[in-house]
């Protein structure tokens, strides 16, 4: 193991809230009669709230984004505070990352207030020493704004950091950014473009990565 560091995306990744925040989502756009076409909603999965704006736009038109924005946002906050799930290995690594006195940070493109419930909500937070959202930088991911100021936060240098990630978006991100990319697919598959380690689980993405033991 050569890291100094270890960086995670949030949402698919640590936390279980992707099909959540897509469940909100239709909950949304059918309180507003607006029908989705197939499929719709994954292209929205790991995209910060601008592009989903954008994608939102040109897909399905003049959609009142305001109005739309505030339903999603309703339903989000009931499903969140009902409880949020982590990942399956995800206290573990992060456990075992903690006794091994790396210091971790959560990089996610969501928003400040939105990544505040859910890392409150999830028990999560005690682990991180920095938190980076998509309210911090001027270009979120795929650029690799959002990890590199992570790094700069923790005072190391981006080729010592590993990032976890399940989405392209993130990976690209960390990609870009110069570090390692173990990326762990959640919603939609990935054939490890920009990934250093691809893996199905965290806890295998971790071992291949040299940061959990081999069994």
């Amino acid at each position: 193991m050569n890291a100094a560091a270890v960086l995670f995306d949030l949402d698919g990744t640590l936390l279980d809230t992707e099909r959540s925040a897509l469940a909100s989502g239709a909950e949304a756009f059918a309180a507003m009669g607006i029908p989705l076409p197939d499929g719709f909603l994954l292209q929205l999965v790991g995209k910060d709230h601008a592009t989903c704006i954008g994608i939102i736009h040109d897909e399905l038109g003049d959609v009142d984004t305001t109005t739309l924005d505030r339903h999603w946002a309703a339903a989000s906050r009931r499903r969140l505070q009902a409880g949020v799930d982590a990942k399956p290995g995800a206290f573990e690594l992060l456990d075992h990352l903690h006794r091994l006195g790396l210091p971790l940070g959560i990089v996610t493109s969501s928003v400040r207030d939105s990544a505040d419930l859910k890392i409150s909500r999830s028990g999560i937070g005690r682990y991180f020493s920095t938190v980076v959202t998509a309210s911090d930088v001027q270009h979120p991911k795929p650029a690799p704004e959002p990890y590199l100021l992570a790094a700069a936060r923790l005072d190391l240098a981006a080729g010592r950091c590993v990032v976890f990630e399940d989405s392209e978006t993130g990976a690209q991100a960390g990609q870009a950014a110069g570090m390692r990319v173990v990326q762990v697919p959640d919603m939609l598959p990935s054939e490890g473009r920009y990934a250093t380690h691809l893996a199905p689980s965290l806890l295998d993405g971790a071992r291949a990565a040299g940061l959990w033991p081999q069994s």
